[in-house]
């Protein structure tokens, strides 16, 4: 059956606008497989019901919420099916009662990257991260201290919903790994030397104009600053192991070279911080990054990961109710 899309980007953007801004909530029935999977930092859901329960209740809490997409970085083909690699800014005015509360006023705007497996115009393989450190701080909360409540509001640390590793994910059809293209391997070669600690790649392969943005909102310019934004995040978790899970490149027509990767580091929390002192906690973070490549080296990045889910996972793992603090 013949798409009533141009191509993927078309898709991803059209049904994007469809659930969310055209509030066609009930589409997710046919964009979203019956029995999918769909992996946030925050946790696991299967199946496109609580996905859409999911997004009824995102939009009755931001009802005028509104995502502008950014790129769509992608690879595969009709055969076989696409992967996706979606970023996103979302915008919305906090005027609705649901997980976060009582409605503030407050207009939220945080990046989100999903990367989804496309066949037959449905998704049946899904990873996401909200840039959730950035929506809890617009709304008043630090990540630690939201990480807090939700467990408390999720029923204390039994109950309390898991963050997403490795321990709770299920397979789904989607056993690709992305495109062989140069301009991704330059991206995984790069991310790969700065996670071995090897700081001065930036040096070497960013343009000293680069525009950063990172997890928490946190945005900025040129080479330091890119350097202390992955210093940060790397002293806190030393001995954490790198891996890339899918990678694609892409060089298209009237766009700038650019690449996307999924990655994720394991390990644990042992080193001083944007997460406390040193607890010794096991810690997974799921990161997604996407770069732009001009003339004089990697000009723009986009690198993804959610603070919140980390303090989850590292207050999870305290004894008793010391999560309370």
């Amino acid at each position: 059956m013949a798409s009533r899309f141009a191509n993927l980007p078309d898709y991803i953007q059209g049904v994007t606008w469809e659930i969310w801004e055209g509030r066609q909530i009930a589409s997710l029935h046919q964009a979203y497989g019956r029995d999918m999977i769909a992996r946030s930092t925050l946790g696991v859901m299967t199946g496109n019901v609580d996905v859409i329960n999911d997004t009824l209740a995102s939009l009755a809490a931001f009802p005028d919420r509104q995502i502008y997409g950014d790129d769509v970085i992608w690879s595969g083909d009709e055969a076989s099916g696409y992967l996706s690699s979606h970023r996103s800014m979302i915008i919305g005015t906090h005027t609705g009662h649901g997980v976060f509360g009582p409605p503030t006023g407050r207009v939220v705007a945080a990046r989100c990257i999903a990367d989804c497996y496309v066949q037959d115009d449905v998704i049946t393989d899904e990873w996401l991260c909200y840039d959730m450190g950035s929506m809890v701080r617009q709304l008043g909360h630090s990540p630690e201290a939201w990480a807090r409540a939700s467990i408390t509001r999720e029923g204390g640390p039994e109950k309390a919903r898991r963050p997403f590793t490795p321990g709770i994910d299920l397979p789904g059809p989607y056993q690709g790994r992305g495109n062989d293209h140069p301009l991704g391997q330059k991206l995984a070669d790069i991310l790969t030397a700065i996670m071995a600690k090897d700081v001065a790649v930036i040096g070497r392969s960013y343009d000293r104009a680069v525009h950063i943005s990172h997890a928490g909102g946190v945005t900025g310019w040129g080479i330091p600053f890119a350097e202390a934004q992955w210093m940060q995040l790397r002293t806190c978790f030393p001995d954490a192991r790198f891996t890339i899970h899918h990678q694609i490149g892409r060089a298209d027509a009237g766009q700038p070279d650019r690449a996307a990767i999924r990655w994720s580091l394991d390990g644990h929390h042992t080193g001083f911080g944007l997460f406390g002192a040193p607890t010794g906690t096991p810690v997974h973070i799921m990161g997604f990054t996407h770069t732009e490549f001009g003339p004089w080296g990697l000009r723009r990045e986009f690198s993804l990961w959610d603070e919140v889910s980390i303090w989850k996972q590292i207050l999870l793992a305290l004894p008793d109710h010391s999560y309370q603090g």
